[in-house]
């Protein structure tokens, strides 16, 4: 696979253009990974009371639901989204991962996992207190996409 990086001082947007006589599963990981870093950096409308706040989605820990809807969590703060869980596992990159009924979570910042045979584990952020469950359900896909990504690495 050749790579090559036009520069065109004209343009008003950044473009990725992938040119292949088909789809293969190299083009398709090429295509991911380009996704992945495009919504990294992309701002997502929160929202805390009627005020707006513009966040990329690496600063986000975890998505969960609760009393007043669908919450946000970075390391010092909560904001709300209109989007429902559903949705957001079908926009979101990646690197975010569903641990449970009510939970999605940023795999990037997981700094450990309190294991626990009979009900959910912890997973514990680094640089704040913030905790989430991960069920029993969801155990196993974690643990294969945290070592798929170390193994990239």
């Amino acid at each position: 696979m050749k790579i090559k990086i036009e520069i065109d001082e004209n343009l008003i947007e950044d473009e990725v253009v992938i040119r292949c006589a088909g789809i293969t599963e190299e083009v398709t990981k090429v295509q991911q990974a380009v996704s992945e870093v495009v919504n990294a950096s992309q701002k997502f409308v929160f929202y805390k009371g009627a005020t707006e706040y513009y966040l990329t989605l690496d600063e986000i820990l975890f998505f969960e639901t609760d009393e007043s809807g669908i919450s946000a969590h970075t390391k010092k703060d909560v904001y709300q989204t209109k989007y429902k869980l559903y949705e957001l596992e079908d926009i979101l990159p990646g690197f975010f991962m569903r641990v449970s009924k009510s939970t999605i979570l940023n795999t990037r910042h997981i700094y450990s996992i309190n294991r626990n045979l009979t009900a959910s584990s912890v997973v514990a952020f680094a640089g704040t207190h913030k905790q989430v469950y991960v069920s029993r359900y969801y155990y196993k896909p974690l643990i294969s996409k945290l070592e798929e990504k170390r193994l990239k690495k």
